[in-house]
């Protein structure tokens, strides 16, 4: 399978990068509060902080592919790119 047009710019991909590198960070600290037997609590606690810096991620990539990719496949009369997005979106939980 080909790559699809990327609609971020180098700026844009560092940043998500970075933000990927944190919330890699946040799991392995998941990991090893389950290790060390923490309180439940706690565990669920950093659970939805990893989870709120995902969708963070996954709002940020959207709107990369919106206001780019989207956007011109509207004016090429694309209709593709839209449905694979209204697929997708379909499926997000």
């Amino acid at each position: 399978m080909s790559p699809g047009p990327v609609c971020r710019s180098d700026a844009e991909k560092k940043k998500i990068i970075s933000r990927l590198r944190r919330i890699e960070g946040q799991t392995r600290g998941l990991q090893k509060m389950i290790e060390e037997d923490r309180e439940c609590i706690d565990v669920l606690r950093q659970i939805s902080s990893v989870s709120g810096a995902l969708h963070g991620v996954w709002v940020n990539v959207l709107n990369d592919h919106l206001k780019g990719c989207i956007r011109e496949a509207l004016v090429d009369k694309n209709d593709k790119l839209v449905d694979d997005l209204i697929e997708h979106l379909k499926k997000v939980k």
